[in-house]
């Protein structure tokens, strides 16, 4: 059995990630923090404006994080979570909290999950565009 050896996500990925989401923020007014997991979950790049509400750090490390293990954008995933929904009950049964609002987004490279980006401190939508703005500009 062969396989295809994927390039897994870099600190450089991850610097590129971090200022394009930046950047996309900055120019439409937004201040906002930006966490990249690599495939494992580890903390590859933060970045949080000392203006930027304290609680948007966790917040994007939050998202980064559920669109890791979900493999999906979070903006995605917000009906799953309602009641009656697919992954009513997901968040208690993980050792860390998920959370499911737009600004998580995975990141892929040759088809396979390499990574993620959150980003936290606008609202959803906004956070969402951003992220995704990041993504594309690293593909």
């Amino acid at each position: 059995m062969s396989t295809t050896a994927v390039a897994p996500l870099t600190i450089e990925d991850a610097e590129t990630l971090v200022d394009a989401a930046r950047r996309a923020a900055e120019a439409a007014g937004v201040t906002v923090s930006v966490t990249v997991l690599d495939a494992g979950g580890h903390l590859l790049a933060f970045r949080r404006d000392d203006r930027a509400v304290l609680i948007s750090g966790e917040t994007s490390t939050r998202k980064a994080y559920t669109a890791l293990q979900l493999g999906s954008p979070t903006a995605d995933l917000v009906d799953a979570v309602q009641p009656g929904g697919l992954f009513h009950t997901l968040p208690t049964a993980l050792d860390r909290p998920l959370l499911f609002i737009a600004g998580g987004v995975p990141v892929h490279r040759d088809g396979r999950l390499i990574g993620a980006i959150g980003v936290g401190g606008g609202a959803p939508e906004q956070d969402h565009g951003f992220a995704t703005a990041a993504v594309e500009e690293l593909a």
